[in-house]
């Protein structure tokens, strides 16, 4: 069963793939080897993290509250209409959010809130509203609205300045 032909055979083998994986070990070495070729043609440059970084500018919501446009929060209340409605008392998947600017928080009538919203207190102001509206997970820990917020600040101005003039 074994004779020279045989071993012969897987001798080559062996011996034929070890030369082709040093022939690429050289030819990757010589391509790829800064030493051998000089300088490199490009260097990417990488932040070492001394640099400061840029301040971000606090912006007042009161101040972007008043130049929000209604127009532009009726196009984005589109996204909250899935759930949301308009009409006092006509509760949807969420309570319906006719007069929620200076409304006490939780008090849709008829609408069954999660524990994290009903144990909330005072009102909805639009500063209280903004901050939920960015993050409502954030805001309160637990609430089943399954929203992941509204990131731009003007947005949400735009939005609640809608929602504040449906009740005059």
């Amino acid at each position: 069963m074994l004779d020279t032909m045989t071993f012969t055979k897987a001798a080559a083998g062996l011996f034929g793939a070890l030369l082709v994986f040093l022939l690429g070990s050289w030819a990757a070495e010589e391509l790829y080897s800064v030493e051998s070729h000089g300088q490199q043609a490009y260097v990417i440059e990488v932040d070492d993290g001394s640099a400061e970084t840029a301040e971000v500018e606090e912006v007042d919501f009161a101040t972007v509250l008043a130049s929000a446009e209604v127009d532009k929060g009726a196009r984005l209340f589109r996204q909250c209409s899935a759930c949301h409605k308009l009409e006092q008392g006509a509760n949807g998947t969420g309570p319906y959010l006719y007069a929620i600017v200076g409304r006490p928080k939780a008090s849709s009538e008829g609408f069954g809130y999660s524990d994290a919203l009903a144990s909330l207190d005072g009102v909805w102001t639009p500063e209280n509203l903004s901050d939920f509206l960015e993050s409502p997970r954030n805001y309160a820990p637990g609430t089943s609205m399954s929203y992941s917020g509204m990131r731009k600040i003007e947005d949400r101005a735009n939005l609640i300045a809608y929602l504040d003039s449906l009740d005059d």
